[in-house]
């Protein structure tokens, strides 16, 4: 067999094993998200809950036209007749509300490099909470990458202004949601769906609450701006939310394990380049240690 053919045939087993479409969903579901910061620096002037709350309430209408096209809507049915899932969806949903909240606010107030960074070390939380929950040893390399971002915190702590709660936060509330979303008995679109039709009723009630109170962005306090970029917000939460669960489904973890890492870096290049937010030498040397913690962790997937 010539070189060139075997080359073809590597390539057609590789993309055997992982199509390109599932790559092509999980690429479109990061770059969208390394691109959210600038949306929510368009509604940086509107407060955290009423972002959210519309973030939940236009993500239904999305949401509910996929699983109508999927045929998924028998699967949303049994899903309301489990109290079990009904209360496990109501937690998740729970989880990345507040992780929605602290993102949009963090923005907000010109700390996105936080938020960055705290997307950067999910990876790594991920292995402490399969250690803690799931009873899964460390290997050597997760014990170094994991030492290393705990001295990444200490540099931010003692000589950047303080311990990173937003980072922290963020890690570990999306890397609870993650692990308590993998028992919930039901598709990933579906439990999308759930979750933001548990999240609607205090998402209306807060919009209700604003309007009545005349400081609603939704055609009050803001112009057709507003009300554009409110409705936007639905999409931007759920598009990318739906193509990673597609893109996740039929690649490897590894594969995913290495995409994950593009969206905090344009979230990081957007901060400092374009936002222009401070960057001190201590804040560098801190991520040169996160950045060399998420090497050995990439490593120790491929080792798995």
């Amino acid at each position: 067999m010539s070189r060139t053919a075997a080359t073809s045939k590597t390539t057609d087993s590789t993309r055997q094993g992982e199509p390109l479409s599932g790559f092509a969903f999980a690429l479109g579901a990061y770059l969208l998200w390394g691109g959210l910061p600038f949306y929510m620096k368009a509604v940086d002037h509107m407060p955290a809950w009423e972002v959210v709350a519309h973030r939940v309430v236009w993500s239904v209408p999305v949401a509910g036209v996929i699983i109508l096209l999927l045929g998924r809507t028998a699967d949303l049915k049994a899903a309301f007749r489990s109290p079990r899932t009904i209360a496990l969806a109501a937690l998740t949903a729970g989880l990345i509300s507040v992780n929605w909240g602290i993102y949009v606010w963090a923005i907000s107030v010109e700390r996105t490099l936080e938020t960055a960074l705290g997307y950067y070390i999910n990876p790594l939380v991920n292995v402490v909470l399969g250690a803690v929950f799931l009873g899964e040893r460390f290997s050597r390399l997760q014990l170094a990458a994991i030492a290393l971002a705990v001295i990444a915190v200490g540099i931010l702590t003692v000589k950047a202004g303080g311990l990173p709660w937003v980072s922290l936060a963020l890690a570990g509330s999306f890397g609870l949601y993650g692990y308590l979303r993998k028992t919930l008995p039901i598709g990933p679109t579906q439990g999308f769906m759930l979750e933001v039709l548990l999240l609607s009723i205090p998402a209306v009630a807060i919009i209700g609450w604003m309007v009545a109170s005349g400081t609603s962005h939704f055609g009050q306090v803001g112009g057709a701006r507003d009300i554009g970029l409110l409705m936007l917000a639905g999409p931007v939460t759920a598009v990318p939310l739906i193509l990673y669960a597609f893109g996740a489904e039929a690649l490897r973890y590894a594969t995913i394990g290495i995409l994950q890492y593009l969206a905090p870096t344009l979230i990081f290049l957007t901060a400092v380049f374009v936002f222009g937010e401070p960057f001190s030498h201590w804040q560098l040397i801190a991520f040169i240690f996160i950045w060399s913690a998420l090497v050995l962790y990439t490593l120790s997937l491929f080792r798995r």
